[in-house]
């Protein structure tokens, strides 16, 4: 039996031709029982038949044990290491006897024995410990330096990237290659619910966060978010690793900051541009021209003016928006009268505004309404142009088409009626434009024919005896309208924006 320190007693370490379980598992009270008794007294005791042996305090469980087993005469001597008891080693019989002198002495000579090789055992096995404890030491020490070095190594890297102003795909490459595992650029709100939480954490943190093994790190700057880092791939990420993942965010963070800050720059130099081709644009258009040319646009080439609105608290916002969408088309976006106005260059109106009221929808959050004129050329069409447009998006305002897109050659005299009243004259241009200028030229009566055309009703023969001349006549200058105007002007929608576009030239003239 072994002392046990941390509970103050003893226990059956090991046995010799013992057949009870209960007898293997005893635990012996110090004084209690022969082998508590040894132990607090440091002596050894034997006794012939133990069950009637009253030198010694019986426990019951003890007692049950050692019947359990059949003992009778047991001898105990103490195993000594000098002062300290280490435990009771023990030599039973089943039946009554003495345990002579010499029987005695031997079992105390091999306990002796016994006690020198279970401190050399404990010895041994706390230098083992040591050893162990020293290799994970060196193993810690040797991860240590290694995270160190690749810590100084993603510092000389991050800063490069900073220096020379480097894109976030190069800093996610300098990470995995001085951590590995695999490296996700998230933006802002652009992950599933519980990565989102994640990035929450590290944000609240200041510091990169393991969830599930998946590492994050948020990309803020102050009170801006952009977006987060994360790692797969790399559980065991700690200590210099962790910091080099965190310093990864940082800089993400400046590069994120110093490309919006040069395109706001951009993008104010090109508004104050915007703003002056709108109010500017026929007084000052060889200067105006000369400043287009800085910032890469074509004025002389042919551009679809377009204007979009939103709520004043997204304003902000929609000019950035409006800018990274305008320079994906080689155009030019800017803030005039808290409205973004976009030059694009290469696309039809209608269609531009369709696909900008969507796409500045999803960037800002909030429906978008934009209105289109154009295609013009030339700094001195701008104005003109612009205002064409901003009727065409009060128009839509006014048909509750908020979030909508459309141009004002699509919205036709729906823009006349519910936009500004100084655009009577260029609706009759758009529609009527190449009969009047046709009649101008040839002296002709083609705009008359027309009159008298729809006001008998698409007759014929009423219309000749009004105009007194043949069918055939009317029947050759409707032909020439056609020729005009497009085969298809007798069409329902054409014919009413035809006939509406006469009575509204009818009333310029008079």
């Amino acid at each position: 039996m072994l002392m046990d320190p941390d509970r103050g007693d003893t226990y059956m370490r090991a046995t010799a031709g013992a057949v009870s379980a209960t007898f293997q598992q005893v635990r012996l009270a110090m004084g209690a029982g022969l082998g508590g008794l040894v132990a607090d007294t440091s002596l050894p005791y034997a006794t012939d038949d133990y069950a009637v042996d009253q030198r010694f305090d019986h426990v019951q469980d003890v007692d049950s044990a050692v019947s359990d087993e059949g003992l009778m005469a047991i001898l105990g001597v103490p195993l000594l290491l000098g002062p300290q008891v280490l435990g009771v080693l023990f030599a039973a019989d089943r039946s009554r006897r003495p345990f002579a002198r010499n029987e005695i002495s031997l079992l105390c000579s091999l306990a002796a024995h016994a006690a020198i090789s279970i401190d050399g055992a404990r010895l041994l096995e706390e230098a083992r410990a040591a050893v162990r404890e020293l290799d994970a030491a060196n193993t810690l020490v040797r991860r240590h330096s290694e995270a160190v070095e690749r810590a100084a190594a993603a510092h000389d890297r991050f800063a490069d990237l900073a220096l020379r102003g480097g894109g976030v795909e190069e800093v996610a490459a300098a990470v995995t290659e001085v951590l590995g595992g695999r490296l996700s650029v998230l933006e802002a709100d652009d992950a599933p619910a519980e990565w989102l939480k994640a990035v929450a954490a590290s944000r609240a943190e200041g510091r990169a966060v393991c969830r599930d093994g998946t590492w994050f790190a948020a990309v803020v700057a102050g009170s801006e978010e952009f977006g987060a880092l994360v790692l797969q791939g790399r559980e065991d990420l700690e200590g210099a690793d962790q910091r080099v993942l965190e310093r990864a965010a940082l800089v993400t963070a400046l590069l994120q900051l110093m490309k919006r800050t040069a395109m706001e720059t951009e993008n104010r130099i090109r508004g104050e541009l915007i703003s002056d081709l709108v109010t500017n644009g026929e007084r000052a258009a060889d200067a105006l021209r000369e400043r287009a040319r800085q910032v890469g646009f074509n004025c002389d080439g042919e551009f679809a003016v377009v204007v979009a609105q939103a709520d004043r608290e997204r304003l902000h916002r929609l000019a950035f928006a409006a800018g990274h969408l305008a320079s994906q088309s080689d155009g030019i976006a800017g803030l005039h009268q808290d409205r973004a106005v976009l030059l694009l260059p290469g696309e039809e109106a209608g269609a531009a505004a369709r696909r900008l009221a969507k796409e500045l929808a999803v960037a800002i959050g909030q429906p978008v309404t934009v209105g289109a004129a154009g295609p013009v050329s030339g700094p001195e069409s701008v104005p003109a142009a612009h205002a064409e447009s901003l009727r065409c998006l009060e128009a839509l305002t006014a048909l509750g088409r908020c979030g909508d897109g459309t141009s004002s050659r699509e919205l036709g005299f729906m823009g006349v009626l519910l936009g500004e009243a100084r655009g009577v004259e260029r609706f009759v241009n758009a529609i009527l434009g190449p009969v009047l200028e046709y009649d101008e030229r040839r002296g002709t009566g083609l705009i008359q024919t027309l009159e008298t055309y729809f006001a008998n009703g698409g007759n014929l023969t009423r219309a000749k005896d009004d105009l007194h001349v043949h069918v055939n006549t009317v029947a050759q200058r409707l032909d020439r309208v056609s020729q005009l105007l497009g085969p298809d002007w007798q069409e329902a929608e054409p014919s009413l924006e035809i006939q509406l576009a006469l009575r509204l030239h009818r009333l310029v003239r008079s």
